[in-house]
């Protein structure tokens, strides 16, 4: 397929400032525009602080929000027109979220293997059970996993790592061809972090899947993405190709950005740290 697989164009989302006794409105994304090419695949890192935006982005990419203004565009459909059933559960199949806590993701109470099973029934509406073992099976392969391991166990019995890949299979199982990815080496050990981050790089070179990698850590956005963008209060202040950005940012915020990031031979300056931003940007309310 060519053409774009993800447009987004203009787009501004903004909550509250409505009824008698709101006087502002938060705009928490303002005016972005951004495309994917469905023709390759690619890693987008959409870097900034908490509260700067990137995860209302991720929502209003994943149809859990609408834009407030512009349009969302997947394989030129406007997310805004998903009405039917139908639709709605093709939309899922292709966009799949991995979130950021692998822990809060699954049910302590509930085995790990019937995730994957009842993905690959509802999502990828796979009917028969060996037909669904199946489709398990080569996604934790292509995590590095096998069903054998974690057949019967509950969430507790794995690792954070593990826990991690394993959502990242499950969303793998509908056969998507983009992931949202929300800040997902957060909340796993540094040791592990790597592995994952070489996880999101190795399925866009062997399945062809396209992620959009949201995160505040400037260091792997540097490793692991093709493009980068740099949000500061809902707006993009700088993007463009990772490295480029990265080696030789233009705007203040993205300095700073980088400069907050320590190396290993510079010992710890307390006094460079990123100033404390407010979430979002206030407006007065027309």
């Amino acid at each position: 397929m060519t053409g774009p697989l993800l447009e987004i164009d203009h787009v501004s989302r903004s909550f509250g400032g409505r009824g008698l006794l709101s006087r502002r409105r938060v705009l928490a994304v303002d005016d972005i525009s951004l495309c994917l090419d469905s023709a390759r695949a690619e890693v987008l890192a959409v870097v900034g602080e908490s509260g700067s935006g990137k995860s209302t982005l991720a929502r209003l990419i994943l149809n859990l929000l609408s834009p407030s203004q512009g349009q969302i565009r997947f394989r030129g459909l406007d997310l805004r027109r998903i009405r039917d059933t139908r639709t709605r559960q093709e939309f899922m199949k292709a966009v799949q979220p991995v979130f950021q806590n692998p822990f809060e993701a699954f049910n302590p109470m509930k085995r790990i293997d019937r995730y994957l099973m009842a993905t690959a029934a509802r999502v990828a509406g796979v009917a028969d059970d060996a037909a669904r073992q199946r489709a398990a099976e080569k996604a934790l392969n292509d995590v590095g996993l096998s069903l054998a391991e974690i057949r019967g166990r509950f969430p507790h019995e794995l690792s954070g790592g593990q826990l991690q890949r394993i959502a990242i299979a499950r969303a793998l199982i509908p056969g998507p061809s983009l992931l949202v990815a929300d800040e997902p080496v957060s909340m796993i050990d540094a040791s592990l972090r790597a592995s994952i981050v070489n996880l999101l790089r190795d399925l866009r070179d062997r399945l062809a899947v396209s992620v959009i990698y949201i995160t505040h850590d400037l260091a792997t956005a540097y490793y692991v993405s093709d493009r980068i963008l740099i949000m500061q209060r809902g707006r993009v202040v700088e993007s463009g190709v990772a490295r480029e950005v990265l080696d030789n940012p233009q705007h203040p915020y993205s300095r700073l950005l980088k400069q907050s990031v320590l190396s290993p031979d510079v010992p710890a300056n307390p006094g460079a740290r990123l100033r404390d931003d407010p979430s979002t940007t206030e407006v007065s309310h027309a």
